[in-house]
């Protein structure tokens, strides 16, 4: 993770635990960083509190100055990562009624290290009944000759809310992706919601021909779960046939919840994508 200006106990259970999501090659490299930070937020019965904030690695965790019930965490990088061979971890919890929201303060940077070994970034995020997690940081950039594995594992209770969005650069200026291969697994109220695995960059097949990203460079999703979401509609395009990119709107089988998906050929566009996709999600 790239560094940023600053910003201003163990995990519970709320449904049966998801299995860590497979990635592959997933040892690491003895020169590696291995580091899990970890966030649990607790509702106090007045506002969100944060028992555990602990910082690890490049995660340094900051709490931001928020008004009303929910709680902010920032995330500053405190070293370049992730690195070839690094095995980094996010463990984010908001229990019972805790209303949480976690965000970077840059982009987190992948970049080749000191090994051509994967580095692995997997994201946990667990929230309680009637609890509101929202995940939503800065763009990941996959810069070339790095090799990154991602996971987000996801568990939610039957009547939490999650806002997660997911936003991928592949390439910096005028430079080739490295090897990008993410993976995300929700369980809704102890029932698979979405597993979705996506790869992109050599030696992927196809990962840029007409049918994947038809020369776009950046790509994200964004998904919704609220028990309260209207999902009766069909998917909807956003912006199709414009130079600046598409969306898809389409709401998910098994579970009250809206996966939208862009490709863009910018990041800017992409986030503008991605919020009007969420716009439309809530009837804006």
């Amino acid at each position: 993770m790239s560094t940023g200006t600053p910003l201003v106990g163990p995990k519970a259970a709320f449904g049966p635990a998801v299995p860590a999501a497979s990635t592959g090659e997933t040892c690491g490299h003895p020169d590696g960083v291995r580091a899990t930070a970890r966030i649990r937020a607790a509702y106090n019965g007045r506002v969100t509190t944060l028992p555990q904030l602990s910082s690890d690695g490049p995660f340094h965790l900051r709490r931001m100055r928020t008004s009303g019930k929910a709680a902010t965490v920032g995330i500053i990088g405190a070293m370049s990562a992730p690195l070839g061979g690094d095995r980094l971890a996010l463990d984010i919890t908001a229990e019972d009624r805790a209303e949480l929201e976690v965000t970077t303060a840059a982009a987190t940077l992948a970049l080749r290290g000191p090994t051509t070994a994967p580095a692995t970034y997997d994201v946990r995020l667990t929230a309680g009944e009637h609890a509101c997690l929202h995940w939503l940081p800065q763009p990941l950039i996959s810069a070339a000759g790095s090799n990154l594995h991602q996971t987000y594992t996801v568990n939610l209770a039957a009547t939490s809310r999650l806002l997660l969005r997911e936003e991928q650069i592949l390439g910096r200026a005028n430079e080739k992706p490295g090897h990008l291969v993410s993976r995300i697994r929700v369980h809704h109220a102890g029932r698979p919601l979405l597993d979705q695995h996506t790869a992109y960059g050599d030696p992927e097949p196809g990962w840029d021909g007409p049918a994947v990203l038809n020369g776009h460079r950046a790509v994200g999703q964004l998904l919704l779960v609220d028990p309260e979401l209207d999902v009766r509609r069909s998917p909807a395009l956003v912006r199709e046939g414009t130079e600046d990119g598409c969306a898809v709107l389409a709401p998910l089988a098994g579970g009250p919840a809206l996966l939208a998906t862009a490709v863009a050929p910018t990041s800017s566009a992409l986030r503008e994508l991605l919020d009007e996709a969420l716009r439309h999600a809530l009837g804006e």
